[in-house]
């Protein structure tokens, strides 16, 4: 083992985070205790929430510690083992990444197996991600064979794979909004029925995509889309609220909604949720999603920055929606 090396919260960014809200600290790598391992990072994950994090407010999940390593999802090797169902050689998953070298309890990795698919994998659509877009359109969209699908930040880790997954899942059309044109022809190749840059209008792109309206949005945006959507959604449409990226970074309030009390006449529901509540629908979503890879049927894109130094411009690249499905950091 050598030096380990960790990203940590320098500062608490006003805004837009930038280079200088982190720090690149080398500590010693940890040596485990009664209980625990140490695991070589391979793979972290940067996700939009994390943004949240940065901010000193009470949240669903604590804020980050100032000068202190940032966590995460990450999957690696187990270099160091003192328990006894977890031998060295094993690939783990976890929630410390931003960090070369974590030690951590056992009981807090999920054993997985490389053989299966490509580690990065567990970290997008055989992980959270794709858990996420699944739990989300089936059980909290409670999305029907036939209807219409509108996924805002279409080309993302999340989106990309809800659009496919509403396709798999009988929807009669589904539509998605990304942020160039070169998303915009890659959310065609994947089997979306329209797509838009939502540089061109969202409202009015959103209208001439969905001319009979929409019955399902899946929401990782917020502002216009989620203005956008409220406008054009039939009755009894429903609004999974996943993320909102256009205000993460906002200092002023946002400028949309300001159509809300359409819910009332359309009788919509707006929900918003979080992944960790439906690890019950977990084995339909491993047993369907590996089924779609095996034939080849679902398609998942990866974004992959090399080394733990550049996990900060990785995040940053992230927020202005540089990446092409899942980012990650290649530690």
């Amino acid at each position: 083992m050598t030096r380990n090396r960790e990203i940590h919260l320098a500062s608490r960014p006003q805004g837009w985070p930038t280079e200088d809200t982190f720090r690149l600290v080398e500590t010693d790598v940890p040596t485990p205790g009664p209980g625990q391992i140490v695991v070589r990072n391979q793979f972290m994950s940067v996700d939009p929430y994390m943004r949240g994090r940065m901010n000193d407010v009470k949240s669903y999940v604590p804020p980050y510690a100032l000068d202190a390593p940032l966590d995460g999802a990450a999957i690696g090797e187990v270099v160091a083992s003192d328990a006894a169902d977890i031998a060295v050689g094993t690939t783990v998953q976890h929630g410390l990444g931003w960090r070369e070298y974590a030690l951590l309890d056992a009981t807090a990795a999920r054993q997985v197996d490389p053989g299966v698919a490509p580690v990065s994998a567990y970290l997008s659509v055989l992980g959270m991600t794709g858990l996420t877009a699944y739990a989300g359109l089936l059980e909290v969209a409670a999305m029907k064979p036939g209807e219409t699908v509108f996924v805002s930040a279409a080309a993302g880790a999340v989106g990309s794979l809800v659009g496919q997954i509403a396709k798999l899942k009988g929807a009669g059309r589904v539509i998605g909004s990304a942020g160039s044109p070169a998303k915009v022809e890659r959310l065609r190749a994947l089997g979306f029925d329209a797509a838009f840059d939502y540089h061109d209008g969202v409202r009015e792109a959103l209208r001439a995509a969905a001319p009979d309206g929409v019955d399902v949005y899946f929401d990782n945006v917020g502002g216009d889309h989620l203005e956008a959507a409220i406008s054009a959604m039939n009755l009894h449409g429903r609004a999974a609220i996943c993320g909102m990226i256009a205000q993460y970074n906002a200092t002023e309030p946002p400028a949309a909604p300001r159509n809300l009390a359409l819910v009332i006449g359309k009788r919509l529901t707006l929900r918003g949720f979080l992944v960790n509540d439906h690890h019950d629908v977990r084995p339909a979503f491993v047993r369907d999603v590996a089924g779609w890879l095996r034939d080849g049927t679902l398609s998942y894109d990866e974004t992959i920055v090399d080394g733990i130094e550049n996990a900060p411009a990785a995040f940053l690249g992230l927020l202005r929606g540089d990446n092409l499905g899942k980012m990650l950091v290649k530690v």
